[in-house]
């Protein structure tokens, strides 16, 4: 069970690596922002109504990815400048690495809409969760749901060496499920509503949270865009939180813009952002976030990645990449 998503060889990682590093300069007539569709999020009326371009003055580009890996890649080449709702994992793996990005802000925190789903007919309960070994499971690799996913079976005493687990993204993973290619398949987003039709979550979000199995997207943006237009980085931001509070406000006036970005229908959008969580600038800076929880969680994270194999050592310290100022 080895993660090859970052695992480079060190001349191709040293090569990707001097490209972000490089000095290289930003046109500031332009930002590239990563996203995911099927991810619906309160920010997406603003990306609808071009808010972002209107109040950083630059023509703002979104393009999605069909993962938080990917994302990095793309920040660590300078493709893109800021990745919002990138997986947690994926920026821990990243800068663990070498990859040069800050976390500046949470985007969403979930639980339901971060799941396993086991098929009806496979007979798998967390009664019976042992079963799991020597089966495939279909999940995102080197993500906050393989974070998730690892996490769950170690609270369920299951030996996660003795899975296999083949690397899909959301919709693959609900067709291989569908098809009864795997017992169980792990994803996010609208992806879970098709698995749901041929089964039940092996742990719902609320059963996770209780065992300490939390869940939350980021804000991240490259070092070199941090340092050389942090005006951009702040009015991002900003424009964020605006569209957070409007729709804390008034979820009803969202739903058809958010759904239009996200590519969902309408009853989907508005299912999967009932179980999201848009913290408050102040909330974001709080303890439990970029206030120190953050940093702690990103310690953690990276010391499950590598006793399970998945990444080769962890950083002694984490706090360098977290960065609460463009909260203020």
């Amino acid at each position: 069970m080895t993660m090859t998503i970052w695992k480079f060889a060190a001349p191709a990682m040293a090569a990707v690596l001097a490209m972000a590093v490089s000095g290289q300069v930003f046109a500031q007539d332009k930002v590239t922002v990563a996203y995911f569709l099927e991810w619906p999020t309160a920010n997406q009326v603003a990306q609808i109504d071009k808010s972002y371009d209107e109040e950083m003055g630059v023509k703002v580009e979104w393009r999605a990815f069909g993962n938080g890996n990917e994302m990095t890649q793309a920040m660590a080449s300078g493709d893109v400048q800021i990745a919002y709702s990138q997986g947690f994992v994926p920026f821990v793996v990243g800068v663990t690495n070498g990859a040069p990005l800050k976390l500046v802000g949470v985007a969403v925190t979930y639980a339901e809409n971060d799941l396993c789903i086991v098929r009806d007919d496979a007979g798998i309960t967390q009664e019976n969760a042992k079963d799991l070994e020597g089966k495939k499971i279909a999940t995102p690799i080197g993500n906050v749901t393989h974070y998730k996913l690892l996490r769950s079976l170690d609270h369920l005493g299951v030996d996660a060496s003795k899975v296999e687990l083949i690397q899909m993204n959301p919709a693959d993973a609900a067709v291989a499920l569908v098809r009864d290619d795997v017992p169980m398949a792990c994803a996010f987003g609208g992806a879970l509503d098709r698995m749901r039709e041929v089964g039940k979550p092996l742990m719902t979000g609320e059963e996770q949270e209780a065992a300490g199995i939390n869940t939350f997207d980021i804000v991240s943006v490259t070092e070199d865009f941090a340092k050389e237009h942090p005006d951009l980085v702040r009015k991002f931001m900003e424009v964020t939180a605006k569209a957070n509070a409007d729709y804390a406000a008034d979820p009803d006036s969202a739903y058809e813009k958010v759904a239009k970005a996200a590519g969902m229908d309408l009853e989907a959008t508005k299912s999967t952002m009932n179980n999201f969580g848009f913290p408050t600038p102040k909330e974001q800076a709080g303890e439990n976030w970029l206030g120190g929880g953050v940093q702690e969680a990103t310690k953690g994270v990276a010391e499950v990645m590598v006793e399970s194999g998945n990444m080769d050592e962890a950083l002694d310290d984490y706090s360098g990449f977290v960065d609460p100022s463009f909260l203020k």
